[in-house]
């Protein structure tokens, strides 16, 4: 996000906060997980693939006995999804789309093969989701956005860890959407998340949190 807080501009065209050092470092976070996570809101507006970039990587992944890539997770409450968006047409790896009830068959039956369409709940829970994806192995799961899903994984206390990246930028619109919108969070002043490390990657800088006592395990197994 900017120094402001802001993770995009108002503008219709994207703005890119992040250099080649973040964009690397999320691709190693990438390969150390079992799944990527996005809403179909960054799914509309990025078109994002979510494989990795480095083939070193994926390599190391297959020879690890997993896949080359993570398994691509995307939620949607409409349904409104592109069959023709990126992350369903790179064949490179599976994607599942877990959708809220209503939206589940008619979603189902335009991607086809493209994706495994779960229903999730009547609204979309993410306990659900999380239970479903533990029965398909995926142990560690990073959440990269956006705001939306962001802010019902930190509202919900469900996010282990949290790693932050600060762009040498100001946005200054109030217009413009924001890391999390508004919501009742886990944490307040008086009982703050834990800085667990600070990195420096050109003029970025990496900000990790512990937001629950599961971080602490995770580290010590990593």
């Amino acid at each position: 996000m900017s120094v402001d807080g802001y993770i995009d501009d108002a503008s219709d065209v994207r703005l890119m906060l992040s250099g080649p050092g973040d964009y690397d470092l999320v691709d190693e976070l990438r390969a150390g997980c079992d799944a990527v996570l996005v809403g179909a809101g960054t799914v509309r507006t990025d078109n994002p693939r979510l494989l990795l970039r480095s083939q070193a990587r994926r390599q190391a992944r297959i020879a690890r006995g997993t896949t080359p890539d993570p398994l691509r997770v995307v939620l949607t409450t409409s349904g409104d999804l592109d069959p023709l968006a990126a992350i369903f047409t790179s064949a490179d790896a599976a994607a599942v789309v877990y959708a809220a009830s209503p939206a589940t068959t008619d979603l189902a039956e335009r991607l086809g093969v493209l994706a495994d369409v779960v229903d999730a709940g009547d609204p979309l829970d993410l306990t659900t989701v999380l239970a479903d994806l533990a029965g398909r192995g995926v142990g560690r799961l990073m959440v990269e956005g956006g705001s939306v899903v962001h802010t019902s994984f930190l509202t919900a206390g469900l996010a282990d860890e949290l790693r932050l990246t600060i762009a040498p930028f100001f946005v200054g619109d109030s217009a413009a959407p924001r890391l999390v919108r508004d919501g009742t969070f886990p944490w307040r002043p008086g009982a703050p998340a834990e800085l667990a490390d600070v990195r420096q990657i050109g003029n970025d800088v990496v900000l990790t949190y512990a937001l629950s006592d599961r971080f602490t395990r995770q580290s010590r197994q990593r």
